[in-house]
């Protein structure tokens, strides 16, 4: 069973551009964080970025990740661990 879906970008025909609108920006960010997580793609940029392009796109997630998402919203949504609501019960 798949954990993960990536089905906005296989459906959405809106606009893809950055700047007309909140709603407008949203889509867009939602259409490229899926596209930038196709494995072909990933496996052809991540060994062209130099170490410093690594670390500082992991740290820029992982804050975004913290700031944004509650302890169990990370670890059910983000980790996809059903299991630690129940244990922080």
């Amino acid at each position: 069973m798949q954990r993960h879906s990536h089905q906005f970008v296989e459906k959405y025909d809106g606009l893809v551009g950055f700047g007309l609108d909140r709603t407008t920006n949203e889509k867009t960010i939602i259409y490229y964080l899926q596209k930038l997580s196709d494995d072909a793609l990933l496996a052809t940029l991540i060994p062209r970025l130099s170490d410093t392009a690594l670390e500082d796109l992991f740290f820029n997630i992982s804050d975004l990740l913290k700031k944004h998402l509650s302890e169990s919203e990370y670890h059910r949504l983000f980790l996809k661990d059903d299991t630690h609501e129940s244990e922080c019960h």
